[in-house]
């Protein structure tokens, strides 16, 4: 997993003085809301990286048809305690089979970590205050899970069976 922060963060929001723009013009590593992809899809260049953030009360079926277009996605987490996210992102490894990025957006804390990871995502934009050096510690609490996870599905005691004959 990745930390993004304000120096390391390459893609940027469409925004006006009055809120997101409604007409747009391409250009690379653009992070775009739902309404403004849906408004350009057709005609952004399938060569040019395009990020789009979803709501957390957004289905991911309403993106499933353009995901093999979408470099990133970045799900939020408007409070900490709100883990639609999570879901959001399992569903997007394993039913969509979505490979692209996925980014933890919002309140994001150290103590979501491991299961930002197991649920599926490559990155992560910590709440200000939240310290970094704990966040990759955070990584390493757990080396082993007993439940399945999006990186490997079968549970612990699958795993270790030997081969049957």
């Amino acid at each position: 997993m990745k930390f993004i922060t304000r120096q390391t963060n390459i893609w940027h929001t469409e925004n006006g003085e009055d809120g997101p723009f409604v007409t747009l013009t391409p250009r690379p590593h653009s992070l775009l809301n739902l309404h403004q992809w849906r408004a350009v899809r057709s005609l952004w260049p399938s060569s040019m990286p395009v990020a789009v953030a979803l709501d957390n009360d957004t289905d991911v079926a309403d993106i499933a048809s353009d995901l093999d277009r979408v470099a990133m996605l970045a799900l939020s987490f408007p409070k900490w305690v709100d883990g639609r996210a999570y879901t959001q992102a399992r569903l997007l490894r394993a039913r969509y089979r979505y490979q692209g990025e996925i980014w933890a957006t919002g309140e994001v804390l150290v103590d979501m970590i491991p299961m930002l990871a197991r649920t599926g995502f490559t990155a992560a934009i910590l709440r200000a205050d939240q310290n970094l050096d704990n966040a990759q510690r955070a990584l390493s609490y757990f080396p082993e899970y007993y439940q399945g996870d999006v990186s490997s599905p079968l549970p612990l005691f699958r795993r270790t069976e030997a081969p049957v004959p």
